[in-house]
């Protein structure tokens, strides 16, 4: 089943791997930054984070670290702000993707890099795949009936709780901005997202699998560690492939 603890631990593994890339205490802005556990994190390694996420995020009233809003646009800070710009299982949520990375650009200060995590296709796929499991699950689970409602009518409720449930896997939906969940078996492959990065102004300092195995559903749990999944990503694939980005010399901003 699904956990919280788990997918945190998940993200703190990832953040160890992704510090590496990072100049040594070097100033980060996290984009996308949910509760701003991972921006606590890269603090608590000694980097100097700045965080910003949109108002109505998700995670907008669990917030752990201080968190600027923005419009999902502009990024507001000054020019040249940043050595670097992260941002983990983010940018396929982002709309007006072209307008945020040109503002990437305008922050980073020269020789500054960018640090994107994203979902894979493999992701994708046993999401989808695993969704039939954790629909089961949730069946089987305590409460997984509601209210004790009595009679005929509680009675029908039920069963149509369970067979939406039941059906459910066959009508999976979309985690990114655009597309389908089917087109997301292209949208999220790591060589989409090289075309899209060169297209944008990005030369590809680095890309490379982050080497954990984990679907949307945990269905798993707790039942395999680390460790566990991070052998069970050189069989089944990785769910997240990192890149490293620098603007290309003709997309740096000009000095104003």
């Amino acid at each position: 089943m699904f956990s919280i603890d788990l997918l945190n631990r998940i993200r703190a593994a990832e953040i160890e791997a992704i510090a590496a890339h990072l100049p040594a205490g070097s100033r980060v802005l996290e984009i996308g930054a949910g509760t701003g556990r991972q921006a606590q994190e890269l603090r608590r390694l000694g980097f100097d984070v700045e965080a910003i996420e949109i108002p109505d995020s998700n995670y907008a009233q669990e917030r752990l670290f201080p968190i600027t809003d923005y419009d999902g646009r502009h990024i507001p800070f000054p020019d040249g702000s940043f050595d670097a710009v992260f941002s983990s299982n983010v940018l396929e949520h982002v709309r007006a993707l072209d307008e945020l990375e040109a503002d990437i650009k305008r922050v980073l200060r020269p020789g500054g890099l960018c640090v994107h995590v994203l979902p894979t296709h493999v992701w994708r796929f046993w999401t989808m795949l695993s969704a039939f499991p954790a629909a089961l699950q949730k069946i089987a689970s305590p409460g997984a009936q509601g209210g004790a409602s009595n009679g005929l009518g509680g009675f029908l409720g039920r069963i149509g709780r369970t067979l939406r449930t039941l059906l459910s896997p066959l009508f999976p939906t979309r985690h990114g901005e655009t597309g389908t969940a089917i087109s997301e078996l292209w949208l999220f492959h790591p060589r989409r997202w090289r075309r899209h990065f060169r297209a944008a102004g990005f030369e590809i300092v680095r890309d490379e699998p982050m080497g954990l195995f984990y679907t949307g559903h945990l269905v798993l749990g707790d039942r395999r560690s680390l460790p566990e999944r991070r052998r069970m990503a050189s069989r089944y694939g990785s769910a997240c492939h990192l890149f490293e980005l620098r603007p290309t010399v003709e997309a740096q901003p000009r000095a104003r």
